[in-house]
């Protein structure tokens, strides 16, 4: 299981916090400190940093289901937006593993905020990998 100091370097971009994890429904939640950086204009998120998000907590899931073993590569993935994530909100992501096979994976995940209002919702396929190792990335550990 990934914890404290073995995080990618992407979850302190994100303001990533791992929360737990569900090994019977295969559900890891995480939440996220949404910071000034990432939103435009409008005050919300960028939709591609929304992706993130979305990316990031599914991902999780299946790291966890794996023990920390496997990472999914992913093949596509679709979200829909269904509402502003404001600047300074804090919100709680939930992904799961659908089903998980040898040749691929299948991953949901949904955004919301402390008070339940659902922000997004996205799907993903993905191959499973082995986890890489910080010395096989060149990313510092």
């Amino acid at each position: 299981m990934v914890s404290g100091g073995d995080e990618s370097p992407h979850t302190t971009l994100l303001g990533s916090e791992f929360v737990g994890y569900d090994a019977e429904t295969q559900t890891a939640t995480m939440r996220f400190t949404v910071k000034p950086e990432m939103c435009t204009w409008r005050g919300g998120v960028q939709g591609g940093l929304v992706a993130g998000y979305l990316d990031d907590v599914m991902g999780y899931a299946y790291v966890a289901a794996t023990e920390g073993q496997g990472a999914p590569l992913n093949l596509d993935l679709s979200m829909s937006l269904l509402k502003l994530i404001p600047v300074g909100a804090t919100i709680i992501g939930k992904g799961r593993v659908v089903r998980a096979g040898r040749k691929v994976i299948f991953l949901e995940g949904e955004l919301l905020g402390e008070d339940g209002t659902l922000y997004a919702r996205s799907t993903s396929t993905a191959l499973p990998t082995p986890r890489p190792s910080a010395s096989q990335t060149g990313m510092p550990s």
